[in-house]
């Protein structure tokens, strides 16, 4: 499923990401995040999979046309997204585990 402009705007804004966030996630360009998302530009099936993907990685669902219009919606609550944006960047190095 492809997604649209619009779709994509109100997905970021259920995440609570700003379109710097997104745009650095998704290897766009905040102007072209921008445009894509007033519906200017397509900026190729490739950058949207790759848009779609950070989105969704934020904790949105993007809902098919299903003859009530397409849409989008939140898999978490909006605590459950800060938590995870909030565990997200705690950072640390990566160990190894012997088990």
């Amino acid at each position: 499923m492809t997604i649209t402009g619009p779709q994509a705007c109100a997905a970021r804004v259920l995440v609570e990401w700003p379109r710097n966030h997104v745009a650095r996630l998704s290897g766009l360009t905040i102007e072209a995040l921008t445009a894509f998302e007033r519906g200017r530009i397509h900026p190729g099936a490739e950058a949207v999979v790759r848009l779609r993907t950070a989105l969704e990685s934020g904790g949105a669902v993007f809902i098919d046309e299903n003859g009530a219009g397409a849409g989008v919606r939140l898999k978490f609550n909006r605590r459950d997204v800060r938590s995870i944006v909030r565990l997200e960047n705690e950072g640390g190095p990566v160990g190894d585990d012997d088990v």
